[in-house]
């Protein structure tokens, strides 16, 4: 068996397979699949019997299979194959949306108490105030780290931000320095962010993504304790309506399910990889539990200055919170 041990954030893996080829390759690439548009660094380690999960390949002629124990997860079947003919290799094993993303995560919760929300987050760092904006695919995360970097504040993550809560102690840690956005955002709205490569013809801007490099506007803290001030955000950016609307979530308990929610979400989704195997999530009780309760600590952390929902346009999406 050959082998390959990775570590994200605290979480580390040790993967082996059958197949050298089905091992995930180091460096990793700048693409729209990549983990690098989840994580801040996925770094290969040395192989050790003391990690925290195991990921077993076996490619073979057969029906594709899983089985998961506790922290270690079994794949069967002809894995070399399903790469080459899967439609969305980010529903992969190593894809960005696959099964290390989602064990990550899973690790990351279990054994380190740190929690995962699918969110961007922009840092200022005069102030200290950190900014979280929560939300699924096209709730507008994007058009808010743009045109926060546009305004001047730090990127923390494009799009996972991880936080451990202990008694009055907060932290949070910096996440992904890459952002899948689609070549139309940049082309109409944030010119100033297109790199410097050939962009696509004009009629298809919006049918392509590029993973777009912003860790030139990094925050020069990548661990944040105790911040002044931190605001959340649960945005819906829409072209064409008029002004900036804030309502802020006033009730704890639904703030707190809100959070809740968002974080879960990632973990206990069923999603098809390779177009053929349905992995239906890795949710545990005892998790559950512990997670909301954590998120209830979150939401009467001193330091939790707001939580509310927005509703504007691209242009206002800020509104007057950074005033």
């Amino acid at each position: 068996m050959y082998t390959k041990g990775i570590k994200i954030l605290e979480a580390t893996i040790g993967i082996e397979s059958n197949k050298e080829e089905l091992l995930p390759r180091f460096p990793m690439k700048q693409e729209v699949k990549s983990l690098l548009t989840d994580f801040r660094d996925v770094v290969e380690i040395p192989y050790s019997n003391s990690a925290d999960g195991y990921i077993s390949i076996e490619d073979l002629e057969e029906k594709p299979s899983y089985e998961y124990r506790g922290e270690k997860a079994r794949f069967r079947g002809p894995f070399l194959r399903l790469t080459q003919e899967a439609s969305d290799l980010r529903f992969s094993l190593w894809g960005n949306q696959g099964f290390l993303y989602r064990f990550t995560l899973y690790l990351l919760e279990k054994k380190h108490n740190i929690y995962n929300f699918h969110a961007c987050a922009l840092y200022h760092e005069e102030k200290s105030e950190l900014y979280v904006v929560i939300g699924g695919a096209g709730s507008g995360k994007t058009v808010y780290l743009l045109s926060g970097l546009e305004k001047g504040l730090k990127l923390f993550s494009t799009e996972t931000v991880h936080f451990c809560i202990a008694d009055d102690e907060l932290t949070w840690f910096m996440g992904s320095l890459f952002d899948n956005v689609r070549w139309g955002t940049l082309i109409h709205d944030f010119p100033q962010f297109i790199p410097d490569m050939e962009t696509p013809e004009e009629g298809k801007e919006w049918q392509k993504k590029i993973a777009l490099d912003l860790s030139s506007y990094k925050s020069n803290s990548e661990k944040i304790i105790n911040p002044k001030s931190v605001i959340i955000l649960f945005p819906r950016i829409e072209e064409g309506r008029k002004g900036f609307l804030l309502y802020p979530i006033k009730d704890k308990r639904r703030a707190a399910k809100a959070l809740f929610d968002n974080i879960s979400l990632k973990l206990t989704e069923t999603v098809v990889l390779y177009d053929k195997i349905l992995f239906l999530g890795l949710e545990e009780k005892e998790m559950a539990w512990a997670r909301h309760e954590s998120v209830k600590q979150l939401v009467h952390h001193k330091t939790l200055t707001q939580i509310a929902t927005v509703l504007s346009n691209p242009i206002e999406c800020w509104g007057d919170i950074l005033k």
